[in-house]
């Protein structure tokens, strides 16, 4: 997989998760065409980039504890002359 998929992945995961409907952690893995076992290890790589992701198993979606979301652009900078 190369960056941009990787990152467009990752897009995806936190709109699902903002959203409240990414459905049990099987469903949530076939909604992004992967393993449970590689789903469970971007889920630790975003927990560990500081994400506040938990899951609800009565309403059976992932939803971030914390208001918040991933957030990767192109940001312009001014530069001074």
């Amino acid at each position: 997989m190369n960056n941009l998929e990787m990152i467009n992945r990752l897009k995806r995961m936190d709109i699902l998760i903002t959203m409240k409907s990414t459905g049990t952690p099987i469903e949530f893995a076939e909604k992004l065409s992967l393993s449970v076992s590689r789903f469970y290890d971007i889920l630790l790589e975003m927990k560990e980039l500081g994400a506040p992701i938990k899951y609800s198993r009565i309403c059976r979606t992932y939803f971030y504890e914390k208001e918040g979301g991933f957030n990767i652009n192109f940001e312009w900078r001014d530069q001074k002359d």
